[in-house]
């Protein structure tokens, strides 16, 4: 959450010519339901198991980027799912620079996880789980720095860089 996977997979598939696909997205088309309404009807357990039979799908989009959403990678077998079916990529930033992200009122009002705290509750909660994901998140074939995607500029060069990382491989 807050580290750039869609704006940086957005401007990245641009940069590459191919299509984005946000796992979240794809979810709620597919069960013509909001992540949120999804967890409600069937809670965490419910919606892994729709989630992980929606990254098994858009697993063999061929050429795609795909955006999972931040625990995707923390469900038996998820990662490995992914590492054998294409590069996949840890974008990481500080818990500060996320926390910055996060309090911007627009962002806090799409994520119920965090929109009744406080900053200092956040930056805290972003930590914790920074810290939960890391051994999951670590299997990652490469790692990015996604710290600077704050202007349109950063995340041209940003995509351009990591477009021509993928593209050397």
């Amino acid at each position: 959450m807050g580290c750039g996977k869609t704006t940086l997979g957005t401007a990245l598939a641009a940069c590459m010519r191919v299509p984005f696909i946000d796992l979240d997205d794809y979810i709620e088309e597919r069960c013509e339901a909001t992540v949120k309404e999804i967890f409600a009807q069937v809670g965490e357990q419910g919606f892994r198991e729709i989630e992980k039979r929606c990254l098994e799908e858009v697993a063999h989009s061929e050429g795609a980027i795909v955006a999972c959403g931040g625990g995707t990678p923390c469900q038996p077998g998820n990662m490995e799912l992914m590492n054998e079916m294409g590069i996949t990529i840890w974008l990481t930033t500080s818990a500060e620079r996320i926390t910055s992200r996060l309090v911007l009122p627009e962002q806090k009002a799409k994520r119920p996880l965090i929109a009744a705290m406080d900053d200092e509750q956040i930056l805290d909660y972003v930590r914790q789980h920074l810290a939960q994901r890391k051994p999951y998140y670590s299997q990652a074939q490469l790692t990015f720095d996604s710290t600077y995607l704050e202007s349109i500029e950063e995340i041209e060069a940003t995509s351009t860089q990591l477009a021509h990382i993928l593209t050397s491989l």
